[in-house]
C-alpha cells in the first residue's frame, strides 16, 4: 500500500489530503484496499455515489451505451441526450435542462444564466447585475466561485476575483431581504451547507427566501449538487419546506458514480434564453452520460432509495444523538447527511475520522471540526449497526 501512497505523493499535485487508504474495488456500501481489507463507505464520494458502488444496473447501460456510441459533440443529435432530458424534467418537475459535466459547471453555468436573465427580462443595465451568496458557501473551485467563498483556503493566492457578488450569513432571511437593490438578479444558496459543515438553516428559512425572491424579483437558485437526488430523504433537500427554486442544480449522484454528469433545472422562461453558441460543453450531454444518467434515475425510484435514506437517516441521527461523549457539541443533518460536530479542545476531526479507519469506517472532516456521515442510500439497517458500534466505540473512547 505505501507504495501507491509514496508515488502519489511523488507525482500528483497535493491539492488534496486523503487519508491513508488504498481502495482498489467496491460494491454497494463497502470498498476493499489493495490489502484486502474491507471498509463500510461513509462518505459516498461527496454523495456521488448514492446508488451504491458498481451498482449494476448502472454497470450494465454504460457498458453497452461505451459500446455503441460514447460521444458525439453537441455539433450533432443524438438519440439518448433527449431521453434523458425528458426523464429528468419529468422526475424534478422542471420544464428545461441544460446537461454539463461537473458541478462547477452547472453553478458556472446559472451564473451566466442569472445574469441573462437580469438583463433580459429584468431590465437591470449591462454589467451591473448582482448576485447574492452565503456565508460558508461550497459551490466548486474555479476562480469566480472561490471569488465568492468566504473560506480562506480556497481564495487565498488566486485574486483577482470576479466583481459581482455579495455575501450574506446562511440562515439570516433578514439579511438576504437587506442585501437585495434593483441590480440584483439571483440568490445562490445551498438547502444545507454540506462543505460548510452540515449546516441546517433554521425551520422555515427557504420558504422566507421564496417569498422574498418572489416579492423583489429575483432568481432562487438552489445548489442541490449534493443534498439533492434523495440524499436528504427526499428527492430535494428544497422539498422539505415545500418550495421550488427558479434554478436547481445538480450532479453527483444523477450518474451514480460512475461519469460526471451535471444539469441546470429551470423552465423554458429562463434557461430557454440561452440561444446557439452563448454556452456549451464538448462532453455535456454526451450519450454514455446520458444512458448512464437516465438509469441512475431509474435506480433511485425503482429500488426506493430517497424513503429508504428518509428512515435510515433518522435512525442513523438518533443513534448519533444518544452517544455519550464530552466531546459532541451536536448531531444534526437530514436523511443521510449528517454531521457530528466536535468541541474546539477535542483535538479536531480529523482524528477521529483517522481512528474510524482503522476500525473499517470511512468517512471525513470538514471545517476541522465536524465529522460528515453520508453513506450510500442503498445502506441496510444492519449495516448501520455495523457502523454505529465502531462509531459509538471510537467517540467515546475520546481516540
Amino acid at each position: 500500500m505505501q507504495e501507491y501512497i509514496d508515488l502519489e505523493d511523488r507525482y500528483n499535485a497535493h491539492n488534496y489530503k486523503p487519508l491513508d487508504v488504498v481502495l482498489t474495488r467496491g460494491q454497494g456500501c463497502w470498498v476493499w484496499d489493495v490489502e484486502g481489507k474491507r471498509y463500510l463507505d461513509f462518505l459516498s464520494a461527496y454523495s456521488a455515489v448514492n446508488q451504491g458502488h458498481a451498482h449494476p444496473r448502472i454497470l450494465k447501460a454504460m457498458v453497452e451505451q461505451a459500446a455503441r456510441l460514447p460521444l458525439t459533440s453537441r455539433a450533432f443529435r443524438n438519440d439518448q441526450l433527449p431521453l434523458f432530458a425528458k426523464e429528468l424534467c419529468a422526475l424534478t418537475g422542471f420544464g428545461m435542462m441544460l446537461p454539463m459535466n461537473t458541478g462547477a459547471e452547472a453553478v458556472e453555468t446559472a451564473l451566466k444564466l442569472a445574469r441573462k436573465w437580469g438583463y433580459q427580462v429584468k431590465g437591470v443595465p449591462e454589467g451591473k447585475a448582482q448576485i447574492i451568496t452565503c456565508a460558508g458557501n461550497f459551490h466548486g473551485r474555479t476562480i469566480t466561485i472561490v471569488g465568492f467563498s468566504t473560506e480562506p483556503d480556497y481564495r487565498n493566492g488566486f485574486g483577482p476575483f470576479t466583481p459581482g457578488f455579495l455575501s450574506v450569513p446562511f440562515g439570516d432571511a433578514d439579511a438576504l431581504e437587506r442585501a437585495i437593490t434593483p441590480e440584483t438578479v439571483a440568490f445562490l444558496v445551498e438547502p444545507i451547507q454540506g462543505e460548510g459543515g452540515v449546516v441546517v438553516p433554521p425551520e422555515g428559512y427557504l420558504r422566507r427566501v421564496r417569498h422574498i425572491c418572489d416579492r423583489q424579483r429575483v432568481l432562487f437558485v438552489a445548489d442541490e449538487i449534493q443534498t439533492g437526488l434523495g440524499r436528504t430523504g427526499r428527492l430535494f433537500a428544497c422539498d422539505w419546506e415545500g418550495v421550488r427554486p427558479d434554478v436547481t442544480l445538480v450532479g453527483k449522484a444523477l450518474s451514480g458514480g460512475f461519469y460526471p454528469i451535471s444539469a441546470v433545472l429551470a423552465d423554458p422562461p429562463v434557461l430557454g434564453l440561452f440561444g446557439p453558441g452563448e454556452h456549451g460543453s464538448t462532453f455535456g450531454g454526451n450519450p454514455l452520460a446520458a444512458a448512464v444518467g437516465r438509469e441512475a434515475m431509474r435506480v433511485l425510484v425503482d429500488e426506493g432509495l430517497i424513503e429508504n435514506s428518509r428512515q435510515q437517516g433518522e435512525y442513523l441521527q438518533g443513534r448519533l444523538a444518544r452517544i455519550e461523549s464530552p466531546d459532541i457539541v451536536e448531531v444534526r443533518g437530514r436523511g443521510l447527511l449528517v454531521g457530528v460536530e466536535l468541541k474546539p479542545g477535542a483535538g479536531g476531526a480529523r482524528r477521529v475520522v483517522e481512528a474510524l479507519k482503522e476500525e473499517g469506517v470511512l468517512c471525513k472532516e470538514t471545517r476541522e471540526h465536524v465529522i460528515r456521515f453520508a453513506p450510500p442510500l442503498v445502506i441496510t439497517r444492519q449495516q448501520l449497526d455495523w457502523a454505529l458500534e465502531r462509531i459509538e466505540r471510537v467517540l467515546q473512547s475520546g481516540r
